[in-house]
């Protein structure tokens, strides 16, 4: 069972890695009952585009890396990312360190992206 968030963006937040006011990040409000509803304008655009750059300085080269890892793997465990980034880059890696600014720029670039489509987006998400 997940948590999800709908609207004009939808997707499901990272089980153990990703809290459900995650886009409060981006500059979000969010209006909790059992749900979480957000809604992001053009005027918001700045502050989604400045957390997307923290999410980016906060990651460093593991952005690539996971994009690299996520490409190849449909799902994972710790153990096999961990396994995957050893064998590939010869260091340890701070597994939910790094997952949770990598669900988080995944969320920021898909608000981004409605926002700059639409001229606003908005979305429920699932406590």
């Amino acid at each position: 069972m997940g948590r999800y968030y709908s609207g004009d963006i939808e997707g499901k937040f990272w089980f153990g890695v990703q809290s459900s006011t995650d886009a409060e990040f981006f500059g979000g409000e969010g209006h909790q009952p059992e749900e979480i509803n957000y809604w992001f304008t053009k005027e918001s655009l700045s502050l989604i585009r400045q957390g997307i750059e923290t999410c980016k300085k906060k990651l460093g080269k593991n952005n690539k890396r996971l994009n690299t890892f996520f490409d190849l793997n449909l799902m994972y465990n710790d153990e096999k990312l961990k396994e995957y980034w050893l064998s590939n880059h010869k260091e340890d890696i701070d597994i939910s360190h790094n997952l949770e600014w990598y669900a988080r720029l995944s969320l920021g670039e898909q608000i981004l992206e409605c926002v700059e489509k639409q001229g606003d987006c908005s979305f429920t998400a699932e406590l």
